[in-house]
């Protein structure tokens, strides 16, 4: 049992131990994750990566999907998976300060088991199958193992995860582009002079069955489906939705774990070698801006026009394709616009920027979870019903929206309390002892945040 100078020794940390930049990126990064997770909220099946469905070629709605995906996809979570590796080693060292033994072990094997229960509740109560918190609660177990490794070790870990990564999905397109030669080279056979084997009757049904799931009728009933499903009652969407993340979760198994451990190590990485914090020379984020972008953005446009090539086909562009470069271009652009922020922080023209995300960074994971409860309310059939009944324009109406709220909510929350409501209670099971939450409280810690 601990002992009263212990339990107050395994506290939160202070307000005056915290680096302001994470929090700031955090925030920025926090914002970001809804902008990429906003159509899985508010747009059915397939249409928010597929402009062709709802016929938006020409229009706004096609020019905000060029550009997002163009631009910031997938770069907001890798962001987050590098803050969220830095934080390990924050929550890991001030403990180790502090704690004898194994409690900072303990500690941080209690706060990643909470995690994980905040994450189930995303998905399972809140119904978003989008969540990451579940991936990032069972890999930084994972990444605590790593946490003395020195800065260019931890880079080569990052190096061999995206290796693996890269490897991995080149693997599937083409087992993928065989299984099409092979399927249509089976289709060619005339079957009145030879009888196909039970093998060929396979592999020319799994061809067919790939080519029709991908065609743009079967995406239609998939997306008719998914608004029915999803603006039905709340069995209804606890239904479609769940199924929906188990089948993520098979990927997460499968492939995306990769994903994950390649941005924590990186973060780890960066943060021990002194760049995340905002102390590295200029000469370093002058060539993660200008490499990162400019290497990431030319394979990101290769990458969408291959979609619009192909219509969106995805039998089509496992057909022509040959190589997958969204990982590559997305590392890239992750590192390019990290860099381009750190510039903008090293300035100083962009300092009241930076100070209005630090609250909403203190309070990310308020926030985080606080997007699934509102985009529910807003998009399911268990608030407004807007799932499907909004252009894609709209939908990020929605997101900006969302986005004013949170940043006043972080910031007029934080004038009294010391945590954000998630954050306090996530911290209070963690040290099994209710934090002080309101900041004019005898004794009370200010907010802390050693993790996204």
């Amino acid at each position: 049992m601990l002992t009263s100078a212990t339990a107050l020794q395994a506290a939160p940390v202070g307000q005056s131990e915290r680096i302001g930049l994470l929090d700031a990126l955090r925030g920025f990064a926090i914002l970001g994750i809804l902008l990429m997770n906003i159509p899985g909220f508010g747009l059915p099946s397939g249409v928010g990566f597929d402009p062709s469905l709802w016929n938006e070629f020409g229009s706004a709605n096609f020019s905000l999907w060029y550009y997002v995906n163009l631009i910031p996809e997938g770069t907001q979570r890798a962001i987050f998976s590098m803050l969220f590796g830095a934080g390990i080693i924050l929550f890991s060292t001030r403990a180790e300060k502090k704690l004898d033994g194994s409690l900072p072990a303990d500690y941080f094997l209690r706060r990643q088991l909470w995690l994980m229960v905040f994450g189930l509740i995303d998905v399972w109560i809140f119904l978003w199958f989008g969540d990451i918190l579940f991936d990032y609660a069972c890999l930084g177990i994972v990444m605590f193992a790593f946490r003395r490794l020195p800065g260019k070790h931890l880079l080569i870990g990052a190096a061999i995860c995206l290796l693996l990564m890269m490897g991995r999905e080149t693997r599937d397109l083409y087992k993928d582009k065989a299984m099409i030669a092979t399927g249509e080279a089976i289709a060619a056979i005339d079957t009145t002079k030879t009888k196909l084997t039970e093998q060929q009757k396979e592999q020319l049904s799994a061809m067919t069955d790939f080519r029709d799931r991908s065609s743009k009728a079967k995406k239609l009933k998939r997306t008719e489906k998914s608004i029915r499903k999803t603006t039905g009652s709340y069995g209804d969407a606890y239904e479609y939705r769940g199924d929906l993340y188990m089948g993520f979760m098979v990927r997460f198994v499968y492939l995306g774990a990769w994903d994950v451990l390649a941005f924590m190590f990186l973060g780890m990485a960066l943060f021990k070698m002194n760049i995340l914090t905002g102390q590295g020379p200029m000469k370093q984020y002058w060539i993660m801006t200008i490499a990162g972008l400019t290497i990431g953005l030319g394979l990101s446009w290769l990458r969408v026009q291959n979609f619009i090539k192909y219509d969106f086909n995805a039998f089509n562009i496992a057909k022509n394709e040959t190589f997958d470069l969204y990982t590559l271009s997305r590392t890239a652009r992750s590192v390019g616009l990290l860099g381009l922020l750190m510039l903008m922080y090293r300035s100083g023209w962009f300092s009241r920027l930076f100070n209005l995300m630090k609250p909403v960074g203190q309070m990310a994971f308020t926030n985080y979870l606080t997007q699934s409860i509102l985009c529910g309310l807003i998009f399911y059939g268990v608030g407004f019903g807007l799932y499907g009944k909004l252009q894609r324009i709209e939908v990020y109406y929605v997101v900006l929206g969302i986005w004013v709220l949170q940043i006043v909510w972080s910031h007029l929350w934080l004038r009294y309390f010391n945590f954000g409501p998630f954050e306090w209670l996530w911290r209070s099971l963690t040290y099994w002892k209710w934090q002080p939450l309101r900041k004019q409280e005898k004794g009370s810690l200010a907010a802390a945040s050693v993790s996204a």
